[in-house]
């Protein structure tokens, strides 16, 4: 991984410094986050475009979750960064109305020691047709999942899912039925 910088936030989301990505993870540094999820109707049922990341990420390899997610840099726009890593990790450049509906925030511990531990703004964007090339160091797949799908298969196997997805998916549900 490339020495990259991550924004350190503080317990109410005010930014208070940068950290080296790795090192942040390391120390369980609550940080700024953002999860894209792409979503559409098809037959008149919600479909998520969800992405199976590379079992080699530094953490949660090999999981389901949302479109993409990452990090904003410094000084870096939520909104451009979601562009920018829908490029980088999944070949998308179709123009997309990319929404930023608010945040959640999780803490989670991994068992190679890693702490996620962010205020992850959820970013959301309706197409009905996203043609994508996977780069492989970040996604093994990325399919549509018909919402009863993702809940049958939550419950059945939740260790399935991100350790964060299911917050992004709550979000994001609650945002469409209002």
């Amino acid at each position: 991984m490339s020495c990259e910088l991550v924004v350190v936030v503080d317990k109410f989301g005010k930014p208070i410094g940068t950290e080296e990505k790795l090192e942040a993870h390391r120390l369980g540094l609550k940080h700024l986050a953002f999860s894209v999820l792409i979503y559409r109707y098809n037959a008149g049922q919600l479909e998520f475009l969800l992405q199976k990341r590379a079992i080699n990420k530094y953490h949660s390899g090999g999981l389901w979750s949302n479109t993409c997610c990452s990090h904003p840099r410094p000084d870096e726009e939520i909104i451009s960064a979601s562009q920018r890593r829908l490029v980088e990790e999944l070949g998308i450049t179709t123009p997309l109305e990319l929404i930023d509906i608010g945040t959640v925030s999780y803490c989670a511990k991994f068992s190679n020691g890693l702490t996620e531990n962010e205020l992850d703004h959820v970013v959301i964007a309706k197409s009905n047709k996203v043609e994508f090339n996977l780069n492989a160091d970040e996604a093994e797949q990325c399919e549509w999942w018909q919402r009863s799908d993702i809940e049958q298969t939550m419950k059945a196997e939740p260790a399935t899912f991100s350790a964060w997805f299911r917050l992004v998916l709550e979000k994001t549900t609650h945002h469409l039925s209002n």
